[in-house]
């Protein structure tokens, strides 16, 4: 399930799912060699654990949305984008925050603003920020992602129903020079902070495709609050569930678990997006290759393929499958009209 569901038992983290990473997107903006198109995915629009629609509150005005970035390649931040939202004027604005050198990875919502009030698009509308070498979209779209879940969830009997065909998922998406990326490879990540507590607490994280969901077992909650940095310490899990999952030999496992850690997404600007080679485009197939490797070969395909509804220009997301312009904030019309969606329907069952 990609990213989504990484709480525990395919819940969400802390308990809310506008904290919950589903994908992260990167690759080079067509038709302009000079700029690269990241795309952080939050809040599916229906659970499974429990089953049913998610608030249609689209982000979280007490959380840190950050895009963090490796630029010399010891899986410490060099370079982070800081999103964060406010609906103090009635409607949900955000604020975009760019911030380097040491400060990017340290905790907290520092950093050079380069917009103040963006707009938060909650309807079908697509309200674009632009500033500089840099334009920002954040709101509903349809999500791009593509699986049989609910096979997975019958121990992986896969039918070829996307879960997600009518899904919906809350985009932030950012158009930004690769100078800033320094014209090179770099290492990608996100992830959410929660600062209800009174302090910013690291609720999700990651990069590459469903491994904080399927892979770190009853250690899921220590995954989920570390670092890529740390991230050798989690071999051993992610064997032990290589093992049970694929069979793999002790050797074996530990080998494969050591190709998916770091939980970074590397990505070159000046090549093009391809999952596992460079970045990832939005119609890489990211979930036969998870597939694969988590059943050892014996598995190779969950029968389903990329959305139709992609966009060729910014912000390269479908619109979203309902408008929710009317119904943020009334959990009663938001739960009737999500209970009209065919995902949310399954989901429900």
């Amino acid at each position: 399930m990609s990213h989504h569901y990484s709480g525990p038992d395919f819940a969400f983290p802390h308990g809310d799912a506008r904290l919950d990473l589903t994908d992260l997107y990167a690759f080079p903006k067509p038709g302009d060699a000079g700029k690269s198109i990241l795309i952080m995915n939050v809040h599916p629009s229906a659970g499974v654990n429990p089953p049913g629609p998610t608030t249609t509150e689209s982000f979280s005005s007490e959380a840190i949305y950050e895009l963090l970035i490796d630029t010399d390649g010891d899986f410490i931040p060099n370079l982070a984008y800081r999103i964060s939202f406010s609906t103090a004027a009635g409607t949900p604005t955000a604020i975009l925050r760019r911030v380097e050198g040491a400060e990017a990875a340290v905790t907290g919502n520092s950093g050079d603003v380069i917009f103040a009030r963006g707009p938060v698009s909650t309807g079908h509308e697509t309200q674009i920020t632009a500033a500089g070498d840099y334009r920002f979209f954040a709101g509903w779209r349809s999500d791009p992602f593509f699986f049989d879940t609910q096979g997975a969830l019958d121990n992986l009997t896969f039918t070829g129903d996307d879960f997600f065909a009518t899904a919906d998922v809350c985009s932030i998406v950012l158009e930004v020079p690769n100078s800033d990326l320094r014209l090179g490879k770099v290492g990608l990540w996100h992830r959410t902070l929660d600062g209800r507590s009174g302090s910013w607490v690291q609720a999700d994280r990651g990069a590459r495709p469903s491994q904080s969901v399927f892979l770190p077992g009853e250690h899921k909650a220590e995954y989920l609050a570390a670092q890529p940095a740390n991230d050798q310490q989690f071999v051993p899990i992610f064997a032990h569930s290589l093992e049970h999952t694929g069979g793999y030999s002790p050797d074996e496992a530990t080998r494969v678990a050591k190709t998916l850690l770091p939980d970074i997404l590397y990505y070159d600007p000046n090549l093009p997006a391809s999952y596992l080679v460079n970045g990832r485009a939005l119609t890489d197939d990211v979930m036969d290759g998870f597939i694969s490797m988590l059943t050892n070969g014996r598995l190779t395909s969950d029968h389903v393929g990329p959305h139709k509804d992609l966009l060729a220009a910014f912000p390269y997301l479908g619109a979203p499958h309902q408008d929710r312009s009317s119904t943020e904030g009334n959990p009663d019309l938001a739960s009737h009209v999500a209970s009209r969606n065919p995902v949310i329907a399954r989901a429900s069952r």
